[in-house]
This record gives C-alpha cells, structure tokens and sequence, in this order.
C-alpha cells in the first residue's frame, strides 16, 4: 500500500468495530503519520482515541519534500543503513532483499507522498517520542505535534537515533503506560 490516506481508511474500517472501549493509538515513523490519520477519522464518527502516541515523526505540518522512494537501490539501503534500525545481515542477502525492498520502497512512498491538509484539532491527548539524535526528526518537530491537539500534549525524548525504540524498549512502554493511566484519568 502507497498511501497513508488508504492505509488510515482501512484502519479505521476495523477499529469502528472496537469503538466501544478505549482505544489508544501508537506509530512509529511513517506510523505516526498513520496513527494521527487514523485519530483523525476516528473523530470524525465521534470516537476520540485516549490517547496518540506519535514516535520518531515530526508532526505533520512540518512537511519536507523528500524522494528516497525515487531513488536507486543502493541510494534506499544507504538511507535504511544510516538510519540504523536494519538488521545488518540482510544488506548482504540479495534474495531477501528482493523481497523487502520493494515494500520498503512503498512505505518511503506513502510517507514521502503524504500531504497533510490543515482541519480540526485533535480532541484527545497526545504523547511524542523521539530520539535525541535522531537525524530525520529534531526534538522541535516533535513537540510541534502540540499544534495538534486541543487536550493535554507531553514529550519523552530519549537518547538515540531513529531506532531509539529498540535500545529503551523497556522505559518506552512504562512511559506510555504511565501516560496512558494520566490520559484515562
């Protein structure tokens, strides 16, 4: 799928079925454009998620043309490989490669085409994440998802690249669950 607009349409599809409990939302990357979409739809029938956590994404009024899904082979592997979060053995695993590849293409695809169309604040909270080196995400563009909510908005920023995640793992999920009992009162 090359689209975030799809991708969120299809999300939602299934979640209306499980709209009468709490329902929290994370994404991570291109997730999280994915997520606040999904959040915004949600509101759309009356649903308002308990919380959104947004991970490693700047928010999505600070836009930046970016064309890696155009780009060579080899340009798309040094792009994964300066991000850091690719196991290293499948840079060496051709057959395995052409088989991702062309998925990951799609992903770099539907976040690089995504264009976010200003509406209606998001009615429930939202918590951002983000590594403090990251380099395709700065601490700034992640607290400007506080333009996007007109309920509580917090920051947890930790140390670490795009792929933060995999090295605090353990403190990610205990500051959302914190956050989430916070949000749900």
């Amino acid at each position: 799928m090359e689209d975030v607009a799809e991708l969120a349409d299809r999300l939602v599809e299934v979640l209306l079925g499980w709209a009468d409990r709490p329902l929290a939302l994370f994404g991570h990357s291109m997730g999280a454009t994915v997520a606040f979409e999904v959040a915004r739809r949600l509101e759309n029938t009356g649903v308002i998620a308990a919380g959104l956590f947004v991970s490693g994404r700047r928010a999505p009024s600070r836009q930046r043309v970016e064309n890696i899904h155009r780009s060579s082979d080899d340009l798309l592997l040094a792009e994964l490989k300066a991000l850091s979060g690719t196991e290293a053995q499948l840079f060496g695993d051709s057959e395995l490669l052409s088989i991702v590849l062309p998925v990951i293409r799609s992903d770099y695809k539907a976040a690089e085409t995504y264009r976010y169309q200003p509406g209606p604040r998001l009615n429930c909270p939202i918590f951002a994440l983000v590594g403090d080196s990251d380099p395709k995400v700065t601490v700034d563009d992640a607290r400007a998802w506080a333009e996007h909510t007109t309920a509580q908005f917090d920051m947890g920023v930790f140390s670490g690249g795009h792929f933060y995640l995999t090295e605090h793992r353990s403190a990610v999920i205990h500051t959302i669950l914190e956050h989430l009992a916070r949000f749900c009162g």
